[in-house]
């Protein structure tokens, strides 16, 4: 089955997270009948909360979520790292006035759920759309001129492409590539709690990283401050393996017996806790093959260090969009297109992540090192720092294509 628009190609979407809904939106509004596979029961997002940069603000007015997402965000008024061992600030950048006029877009934080409902309110809108739960894909036959996906109850999606919104177990990813996640043996912990269990000192509108030896500590608020979400990153002893479980305080205190009593005291907060073990993998140069294309996790997974897993989704969003326009609906033209636009720039991020993780948990001489790498710098330098970060544009979201074609 398939849903399809006069000339207008038709595309199955596996997975309806934020990256797939953003994806299905940025299509539909293009004339492209959509069929989202989610493999849960119902669309919804689980979670807690994650952070938006400039960059994710310019994707969602491009799909034009954009104030919808703003009403649901707080925004904050600064970044600051923290040294958790003794208690200092290592650095604090303001977002206000200057950082808004420099990148045309706040900086905000939102539940998780919060963020994946405004975009999915505008795809329900969307007539292009047809939503299929208890939809997970277990087989994927590739041809030249089309494709299907075979879930595993038995129904058959015929298409002329395909999009793997999947995450990090990625079935598409599996047929395309078929690489090895590489395990981080990073954990980390997450929580949400009410602003009342948040200690008065520490209820700060800013996201606020505690960086301590192999560990750090991360809130901030939710809701208009009516939550706290809390996070907690530590090196494990164990020998890990990718996945999401429970989570144990005697596990997380473990690990945080070196911290200051002032971030420390956070641990007791949560009542339950879910724990992460966390994965990425290395960048490829491509991640389209003929008719079907990755997007989001599924594309570049990457660890949490520098707050971009959602952002890069939503950019890929968007760029697949624009590859789809420029490339006349020709969609083999288009996925290779929208790969060579992202690849470069994606890499980039989940590279940086990986060091951002280092200086995180730096420890002994490393630590003071990085105290002294924010010493007297003005937020005009950390602008500059993070230009290329924060700095996308959507106008120009397929002008790295264009060079690597022209090489």
């Amino acid at each position: 089955m398939s849903l399809s628009n006069g000339n207008k190609p038709s595309v199955p979407l596996v997975g309806g997270g934020i990256g797939g809904l953003a994806a299905a939106l940025a299509l539909a509004r293009l004339g492209i009948g959509v069929d989202l596979l989610e493999q849960s029961a119902a669309i919804g997002e689980i979670g807690a909360g994650l952070q938006l940069g400039p960059n994710a603000f310019a994707a969602l007015d491009a799909l034009g979520v954009g104030e919808a997402v703003r009403r649901g965000a707080v925004f904050t008024d600064r970044l600051v790292m923290m040294d958790a061992v003794d208690c200092s600030e290592v650095g604090s950048v303001p977002v206000g006035e200057a950082f808004r006029a420099r990148f045309g877009n706040p900086y905000a934080v939102s539940h998780r759920a919060d963020l994946h409902g405004a975009i999915h309110e505008a795809v329900k809108r969307q007539p292009l759309i047809r939503f299929h739960t208890s939809a997970q894909v277990e087989a994927l036959e590739l041809g030249e001129r089309g494709v299907t996906a075979v879930t595993r109850d038995g129904r058959r999606f015929a298409a002329d492409g395909i999009v793997g919104c999947d995450g990090v177990k990625s079935v598409v990813r599996a047929k395309l590539i078929g690489d090895a996640p590489r395990v981080s043996g990073h954990v980390v912990y997450r929580a949400v709690v009410p602003a009342a269990d948040m200690p008065e000192d520490l209820r700060w509108n800013a996201p606020v990283v505690w960086a301590g030896p192999n560990c750090h500590l991360v809130h901030y608020p939710l809701r208009q401050g009516e939550q706290y979400n809390l996070v907690v990153t530590f090196h494990s002893r164990e020998r890990e393996q990718w996945g999401v479980s429970e989570g144990s305080k005697d596990e997380v205190m473990s690990y945080f017996e070196g911290v200051h009593a002032r971030p420390r005291q956070l641990l007791d907060r949560p009542t339950s806790w879910r724990r992460w073990s966390t994965a990425d993998r290395e960048p490829v140069a491509t991640w389209s093959e003929g008719r079907a294309t990755l997007l989001g996790d599924a594309a570049h997974p990457m660890m949490q260090y520098l707050a971009q897993g959602a952002c890069m989704a939503l950019e890929d969003a968007v760029t697949l969009g624009a590859a789809v326009e420029a490339c006349d609906f020709d969609l083999g033209a288009a996925f290779r297109l929208y790969a060579e636009a992202r690849v470069a720039r994606t890499a980039r991020v989940v590279l940086s992540v990986r060091e951002m993780g280092r200086i995180y948990h730096a420890k002994g001489v490393e630590r003071l090192v990085r105290n002294s790498l924010w010493a007297g710098r003005t937020p005009e330098r950390f602008y500059d720092a993070v230009e290329w970060l924060y700095g996308w544009n959507p106008a120009h979201c397929l002008d790295d294509a264009r060079v690597a074609v022209a090489a």
